[in-house]
């Protein structure tokens, strides 16, 4: 064996060696389509003060991306859409609906003085337990008093909501109510959430879910002034227009710390800890669309993919078998080799697989085997014109080599045009498809070569039988 064929040996093996590792050690990460989740389209719109631009959905964008991201979502896939639209898709999301507040609440985080309660709301009492009556009649009597009151209290909530709605303050102030009702007339924003630095998710000392905030040194001086400015009155939390507290300072707060408790639960704790981090959303949003994909869905899509994969794979392994014999046996393990890199780049690359993705899969299929058939055909005129085996399989690779370059570069060509152009599922498929012309390219010079390499020197007789 000539020297640059041990090395060409050496390296087929070190890849394929480390392909099989990266597979088992791997995990392939599927798409909407594949895994189920939460599919959302927001519609941006501008104000007079923040006008929708180019880059202020760029940074829609970023913000976005660092919500989805800091809240642990896997893979999620963010895309622009015309000039003021943004596609959002969150695979393996259960709870769509807190991943719908999570990326369409704007969490502007405002610190204002109460100047007025409006209305109190009065507490709705525990609902009875069976357990505290002695008959269902007692029972039953209890659950009739409690929806009545509780009828009761939200018709006079909406009453003196829709009172508050026509009580005019001065210029800055606004009117706000927080989840058990209460209204508040509230002063000028004193301080901002973009004066944070940092905002965690914890428990009280009662063991409640509540969030931690840290402002930057420019915050911390405007906290303590608010601070300063509202002791013995109430220092309300605002977010997004809604009181969710409104604490009252018994003294000046220094340090640049404060802590956000109500009626949370982890989850939701967690998630405006996230939105805080991440910022306010630069321009406001509405929801377009709000679809979820179940994984059943996907679990279909992904057996018949893999059905269609099979006999697609099984009809190609019969066909160079049966025509090209021990040749074909070289063809059939240079595209097992394949399939082995061509899912390892994926995971390497930590690529989403998406159901076109699956179709790109099967066309890499045909497009390895069609080298194949280039190289053996060349090889088989070489030997036809009376070379030698070693001279015709030289012979053979170096004339089939600029046809399959050419024609799988424009492929890439092609795929990298839809990569750039297209969303979604038709980037997956680009991507997809380019990791396989990769994969089958070495599978095809390298694999197939050393393979053939070997039958000539150590089965010339079985090599010349293709002639």
């Amino acid at each position: 064996m000539l020297r640059k064929d041990r090395w060409r040996l050496i390296f087929m093996a070190a890849v394929i060696a480390i392909s099989a590792v990266v597979v088992l050690r791997g995990k392939v990460n599927l798409g909407l389509d594949l895994r189920g989740g939460a599919h959302i389209v927001l519609q941006a719109s501008g104000t007079k003060d923040v006008p929708l631009t180019p880059d202020s959905l760029d940074r829609l964008r970023t913000v976005l991306e660092k919500r989805v991201n800091q809240y642990g979502l896997t893979e999620p896939t963010l895309q622009k859409q015309g000039a003021d639209r943004m596609i959002v898709d969150l695979p393996g999301v259960e709870d769509p609906q807190a991943a719908l507040k999570l990326i369409g609440s704007t969490a502007l985080l405002e610190f204002r003085e109460v100047v007025q309660t409006l209305y109190s709301a009065a507490p709705l009492p525990p609902q009875a337990e069976r357990k505290n009556y002695d008959s269902d009649e007692e029972f039953n009597a209890a659950v009739k008093r409690w929806n009545d009151y509780k009828v009761q209290l939200e018709a006079s909530q909406a009453k003196a909501m829709e009172q508050a709605k026509d009580f005019k303050g001065e210029e800055g102030q606004i009117v706000a109510s927080d989840d058990s009702g209460s209204i508040y007339l509230l002063g000028r924003p004193m301080l901002t959430g973009n004066e944070l630095s940092n905002a965690t998710s914890g428990f009280d000392q009662l063991g409640r879910p509540d969030v931690s905030l840290e402002f930057n040194s420019t915050g911390s001086e405007l906290f303590e002034k608010a601070t300063e400015a509202t002791v013995g009155r109430q220092l309300a939390m605002v977010l997004d227009g809604s009181v969710i507290s409104a604490p009252r300072v018994n003294e000046r707060i220094s340090g640049g710390k404060a802590q956000i408790t109500g009626h949370f639960s982890v989850e939701e704790a967690k998630g405006l800890a996230v939105m805080l981090r991440a910022g306010a959303l630069p321009v406001n949003v509405s929801i377009l669309e709000n679809r979820s994909v179940g994984p059943s869905l996907g679990s279909d899509s992904i057996k018949a993919g893999a059905y269609a994969g099979m006999i697609g794979l099984a009809a190609v392994f019969l066909f160079m078998l049966v025509y090209y014999r021990l040749w074909g046996v070289t063809a059939d393990l240079s595209l097992c080799t394949t399939l082995l890199v061509l899912f390892a780049l994926l995971m390497a690359f930590k690529a989403t697989l998406t159901l076109p993705g699956i179709a790109g899969i099967i066309l890499t299929i045909g497009m390895a085997v069609d080298s194949n058939i280039l190289i053996f055909e060349r090889i088989k005129e070489e030997m036809r014109a009376g070379k030698t085996p070693n001279a015709a399989l030289t012979s053979g690779f170096s004339n089939a080599l600029t046809t399959i370059l050419d024609s799988n570069i424009t492929t890439v060509i092609a795929a990298a045009v839809l990569y750039y152009y297209g969303s979604g599922p038709l980037r997956g498929f680009a991507m997809t498809l380019t990791l396989g012309i990769i994969a089958s390219l070495f599978s095809a010079l390298v694999v197939n070569r050393v393979m053939l390499q070997l039958m000539v020197n150590y089965g010339s007789k079985t090599f010349q039988a293709r002639k």
